[in-house]
């Protein structure tokens, strides 16, 4: 299927991302929920699996090659793909091409899915030029710059001008958005100490805002600090933002379950 003349909006393929499949489903039905609104037409392809990011990290550049054939089958038919993480989508549109350099076969249909591939906050404030978000989150929270969707992708301000049009939000910037979580895929497993450290500053410099929500737009990341905040008993709620934009973000518990109450 494409964009036809009896229905001229745009068909976006949503990339769920394995860890949204697998720990958060929520936030691929707020991220439908997002692209509805904003006029799309949306499509899950069913048969949908990894990015290859995680091999491709690894140096298994043959299976990442699997996996990177596999999605641009999934999604050759789309007029966007969209994905609710900085991180895959910046997997699809910095590293497909460099992927398949040289490989006549398949070079250009990773620039084809690498030029309409976009980060959520960013296909909505750019593709679509959302400015009007209706959904309500009373609260003070602050943002998480994930490292991937900053430096791969540019995602700084686009999340930023969605949140601004939640109604009952306040937001309150951190000393250091743009800093590591720590997570960084393989990284907290190769260097858990060091890892764990990072976190250790990143829910410190969130806290010190006074907000009790900190946002992001991986999973990843979240899952990562919601363990450690989990740990250390920090009373602080880890969200998608995408659930938040969705009007989804105060009817479920945070990533990670229950806030613990160290009281």
């Amino acid at each position: 299927m494409t964009s036809s003349q009896t229905d001229a909006r745009p068909l976006v393929g949503l990339f769920v991302t394995c860890l949204v499949d697998f720990f958060r489903p929520r936030i691929g039905f707020a991220a439908v929920k997002l692209l509805e609104a904003a006029g799309c037409r949306v499509d899950v392809p069913a048969l949908q699996t990894c990015c290859g990011q995680p091999a491709y990290n690894n140096g298994d550049r043959d299976n990442a090659k699997v996996l990177a054939r596999r999605m641009m089958d999934d999604f050759q038919s789309h007029d966007y793909v969209v994905a609710p993480s900085g991180s895959c989508a910046g997997m699809v549109r910095e590293h497909f091409p460099a992927l398949f350099a040289g490989d006549e076969d398949w070079q250009e249909r990773a620039d084809a899915l690498a030029k309409k591939t976009y980060e959520l906050t960013s296909f909505l404030t750019e593709k679509n030029a959302v400015d009007a978000i209706e959904a309500r989150f009373d609260g003070v929270v602050t943002y998480h710059d994930s490292c991937a969707g900053l430096r791969e992708l540019k995602v700084k301000d686009q999340p930023r001008r969605l949140l601004a049009g939640v109604k009952g939000l306040e937001l309150k910037e951190m000393r250091d958005p743009e800093a590591c979580c720590g997570f960084g895929g393989t990284f907290c497993v190769k260097y858990g100490d060091i890892s764990a450290r990072i976190a250790d500053k990143k829910l410190a410099d969130a806290e010190g805002t006074g907000a009790q929500t900190l946002l992001a737009g991986d999973l990843g990341c979240l899952l990562h600090l919601a363990g450690k905040a989990a740990r250390d008993g920090r009373r602080l709620e880890i969200r998608h933002v995408a659930e938040v934009l969705a009007d989804m973000g105060g009817d479920s518990d945070p990533v990670g379950g229950q806030v613990c109450d160290p009281s």
